[in-house]
């Protein structure tokens, strides 16, 4: 194997799609979570790309069996603009698209559409359905619980997830502007992705029960699971540093994630019964569209919303700086830059491949990197 070799997109999206159908996942579902996995590599968000197939979906289909790869939404309620569905642990990408059409189609009606999921499974990079809207001339928002992770302001125990509040917006440019990230200064993705690459976790974003900061990141994953770390909040653990604004956001999302739709929360996300066996996360999401044809003009709006983002980037550097960038622009120069390169993957990556692929007999893929 390479140490770091890049991959075309669209081979790693069809052995996606295949291993997906040889765990049991519907073809078209396969297709939906595969796009939704490789869309978050294409924009360079390798924290929820390819990089978490394995741990993520494989391993709790698979191994662990927490995770329904035949996803069975049940539709709990329905009420013009609203609704209220249940995934029945299936696939959280496959209850998430729809859970977003169901938004998309409300909006068309009502102008707005909500529509909340409980008992569902990680969904991927939470941008992806905002982006749906956008699509269809909307605003978008998402959000999601999460496994405990972040502790609370004046807290050390890991209480709340990650939990994205999530808005994609159209503009009159080549993308829409979206705000994916978690409400912690950093999310347990990108620490899994730095396990990886055999990095340190920078200091100050993870504390331990002493309240003293952890920067190994393998082990940090660990004492996540044990409860012995906790992410800090945007804005840091204290009060002096904003900390309680981060705090006050993940409350919302798990507020909207889980007692709209009276699903699971905070403790009862950990994926562990009181015996220490495994269960499933039983994670609750909510979608939100907003058509912007029932407050003005589509094109007007675009217009302005652009307008907004090209002054911002035309402001005043700091001394320094190349460039001043507006929320989806980073993204969107990410898959400029990769279209072309494919997918960088490592050495660990590269053997997660390769066991999935040899575990499942798909004999027809073979990797460069062999």
């Amino acid at each position: 194997m390479n140490h770091n070799t890049r991959v075309p997109f669209g081979q790693l999206e069809t052995f996606m799609i295949d291993l997906f159908v040889s765990i049991g996942v519907p073809e078209e579902d396969a297709r939906t979570c595969a796009d939704v996995l490789i869309t978050a590599d294409r924009r360079g968000i390798d924290s929820h790309g390819i990089g978490r197939l394995k741990t993520i979906y494989y391993d709790r289909i698979v191994h662990q069996k927490i995770q329904r790869p035949v996803t069975e939404l049940e539709l709990v309620r329905d009420q013009a603009a609203t609704a209220v569905v249940d995934g029945h642990h299936g696939m959280g990408m496959v209850v998430s698209k729809r859970c977003m059409e169901m938004a998309i189609e409300k909006a068309r009606t009502f102008g707005l559409g909500m529509v909340v999921a409980r008992n569902s499974t990680h969904y991927g990079f939470a941008a992806y359905y905002p982006i749906m809207a956008c699509k269809a001339g909307m605003i978008g928002l998402t959000g999601t619980n999460a496994r405990p992770s972040i502790a609370p302001t004046f807290g050390v125990e890991n209480m709340l997830g990650t939990n994205p509040l999530v808005f994609g917006m159209p503009t009159d440019e080549e993308f829409p502007f979206t705000n994916d990230y978690a409400t912690s200064i950093i999310q347990r993705g990108k620490i899994e992705q730095y396990a990886r690459e055999g990095k340190d976790c920078p200091p100050g974003l993870v504390i331990g029960r002493d309240g003293q900061t952890k920067t190994d990141s393998k082990q940090i994953l660990k004492d996540l699971v044990s409860g012995e770390a906790a992410l800090a909040p945007i804005g840091g653990i204290s009060e002096e540093t904003g900390g309680y604004k981060g705090y006050g956001f993940a409350a919302v999302v798990e507020l909207l994630s889980a007692a709209l739709q009276q699903g699971a929360f905070l403790k009862q996300l950990s994926g562990l019964a009181d015996d220490g066996t495994r269960r499933p996360y039983a994670l609750g999401h909510f979608f939100l569209a907003m058509n912007i044809e029932n407050f003005c003009d589509l094109a007007a709006f675009k217009k302005t919303a652009g307008d907004i983002l090209r002054e911002l980037r035309g402001s005043q550097k700091a001394p320094g700086a190349e460039q001043i960038y507006t929320a989806g622009e980073k993204e969107h120069l990410a898959w400029l830059d990769r279209k072309e390169k494919g997918v960088v993957v490592n050495e660990a990556l590269q053997q997660q491949l390769i066991t999935m692929r040899d575990e499942q007999g798909l004999s027809q893929h073979r990797f460069s990197f062999e």
